[in-house]
This record gives structure tokens, sequence and C-alpha cells, in this order.
């Protein structure tokens, strides 16, 4: 029998990246786990939609396995989810509040959320709407991760009981996110599903714009986007860009565009991938605004942030040759030293111990 896994993840998925912003954030935290050593089976639910848009089938940084139910996973996986040193469930997994109630009673080492949704997780609370989380089962976990930091955590242990809130923000696979040779193609880009409450800003500070500047290029690449939309001639559309793809897509641009969903702007502290792919490759972002980005990028050194057209317009024809590549450096730097998947996997590890310390230190007392 094989040694036990350090850690078993139970995602929405990690062999699709179709229409979801999960995939690319396991795929680099659990790559940096490998590369501190941790063992890692990632469990997802096979499901039509992703099974038919695979683009990491077989990763070669993990064990993936897929499971068909609830009744399927603890009949195949019980074994393993026992005796692995921590279990982390995450936000939008199907069924969720089954899996959760079924883990909860294998007792198991020690059970975390990873919410990589966590403003729309609580909005969805909020309305009694518990599609894969209960509100009683938040104090069940030993730690729950939050894409979101800042007042949200206070909330999440002061009004729903969780024992330990801590961030875990995305992160970007450095050494598959970096500068390429070339000549930039678009003037700004935008990569992301779209999300009727992120159109108006993608209007605002992408549509309006190349309406206004009509010698420029601009791309926005993403799926779901209605037929509806009056898109400038000067605007391509790429449907789907898998991750593979992302790097490249980048390094085509001038300027990269960031824009955060509503949940997201509200609870502040919420940085998207994109902000960290983008800055990966030496991709200048514009970003709206919102609570707690200057403390990931400081604004005018390593991103700008745009709250009407005008701001955008400016930005792109004003921004010398040289200010766009010191925004590039300086945003290289700070992601490349704080917001890796080997930077982020390390701060897991470090909480879980911890956790797990005290709570042996507890149960010694006792």
């Amino acid at each position: 029998m094989s040694a036990p896994y350090d850690i078993v993840v139970l995602g929405l998925s990690l062999s699709s990246s179709w229409g979801n912003g999960h995939a690319t954030t396991y795929r680099a935290l659990v790559r940096g786990l490998q590369s501190h050593g941790r063992r890692v089976l990632f469990l997802e639910r096979d499901v039509p939609w992703y099974a038919s848009n695979r683009d990491l089938p077989d990763p070669d940084f993990c064990d993936l396995q897929y499971y068909h139910s609830v009744e399927d996973l603890l009949e195949r996986f019980t074994t393993e989810l026992k005796a692995a040193g921590s279990v982390i469930v995450g936000s939008y997994v199907p069924d969720g509040v089954a899996v959760i109630d079924a883990l909860d009673r294998l007792d198991l080492q020690q059970l975390c959320f990873y919410d990589i949704d966590t403003p729309v997780t609580l909005a969805k609370l909020h309305r009694d709407d518990e599609e894969y989380l209960a509100r009683r089962q938040i104090p069940l976990f030993d730690i729950y991760f939050s894409f979101s930091g800042g007042p949200v955590l206070d909330r999440l242990e002061e009004e729903f009981g969780a024992p330990s809130a801590m961030p875990l923000y995305c992160s970007v696979d450095a050494e598959r996110y970096g500068p390429t040779d070339g000549t930039p193609q678009w003037d700004l880009g935008y990569l992301g599903t779209y999300s009727p409450d992120r159109q108006p800003t993608l209007e605002k500070l992408l549509i309006e714009p190349a309406r206004r500047l009509p010698h420029m290029r601009f791309v926005v690449a993403g799926p779901q986007f209605p037929d509806s939309i009056d898109w400038p001639a000067n605007v391509e559309r790429i449907e789907h860009l898998p991750p593979a793809e992302h790097r490249a897509f980048y390094n085509r641009q001038r300027f990269t565009l960031n824009v955060t969903r509503a949940d997201m702007i509200a609870a502040g502290w919420s940085p998207s991938v994109r902000l960290f792919e983008a800055s990966a490759c030496g991709t200048p972002v514009i970003s709206d605004m919102w609570d707690g980005l200057e403390q990931l990028l400081p604004p005018g050194e390593a991103i700008l942030l745009a709250r009407e057209t005008d701001d955008v317009i400016k930005y792109l024809e004003n921004t010398s040759d040289a200010e766009r590549a010191a925004l590039s450096a300086s945003a290289r730097r700070y992601v490349l030293a704080e917001h890796t998947g080997t930077a982020r996997s390390g701060e897991l590890i470090a909480m879980l111990d911890t956790n797990r310390n005290a709570a042996r230190r507890i149960a010694q007392q006792g």
C-alpha cells in the first residue's frame, strides 16, 4: 500500500478551465505543493461539461481522480480521505452540502474549506441559498481558507462561527507565465468569462475606449458572452482561451484590463488570478478599484487604476514605452516575490501545520 496523501483536495475542477477560474487557481497551488514535497490527491466530480472540455486530463504534479456521486466518492476513496493529513473541500463543488456532511462523518484528521468565491458565498448564504455550503457547516472546518482577505475574515469568524478564517489568495505558476519576445498585437485586452455584473465595467473600460480610439486594437477572450453585445469593429473576440495559451495572449497586449465582480468589489481584498498572470508576463494591468488592491500591487508603481473611460484613454494614449516598461518590471518583481504558486502553497502548508499543532497541544492539555 502506498503512503497516505499529505493533502486531499475536492474541488470544482482541475482538469478543465472551461467557464471557470477555479482550475487555474488549483493548478498553481497544487504544483506549488508538489514543489514543497507534498503528495496531493485531487478529487473532481465527473460532469459532462468539463469532461468534454478537459485541457489538463492527466496532470504530472498530483493524482487526479474522478467520482460520479457522493456515494461513489465514499465507496472508492474513504480510505484515502481518512489517512490524509488534511482534506480540503472547495466552493462550488457539486452536491457540496452532502459532500461536506459525508466528510464530517468520517472523523478526518483535518477538514478545511477553500472558498474561491467568498463574497459570492456569503451573499448566497444571506439569501438562504445553500447551493454548495450550508451555514451550519462553517463551524465544522478546522480552517476556512478564503480567497478574500480583510474584514470578511472577521465576518466568517464572528458572524458565521468559523473557528479560524485565513486568507489564501490565488497565485500564478511562475514557470508557465513570463515575458516573451514579440511586438504587441493589441493595445488593450481582457480575459474572463462573461458575467452580467462585470459587463457594465467592461463596457466602460474597454468597449467605449475602443469606440473612441478606432485606430487602436482591442481583444476580449472568454466564453458565454451574449450575441446581443455590440462589439466595435476594432475589438477582436476569442471564444475560449485555454491556460496553455494565456502566456502568449498577455504578451501580445500593451495593457491588459482587470474587471472585478460586484461582490468581490464590495468585500475588497479579492484579487483575480489575472492580476498575477499578466504581471508575471510583464504586461501592465489597468484595473477597476477596490479596497486592499494597494496592498498587493502599489498603484502607479505596479498597476494603473481606472474609474472612467477617460482614465483608460489617457493611459493608452499618454503612457510612454519607458513608463510601460517600468510598470511591467515593478509588477513582475512583486508577483514573483509574493504571489507564485510556490509562495502560496508554502503559506498553506504553514497554516495547516500551525493549526494541527495547536489542536494537538489542546488535546494533550485536555
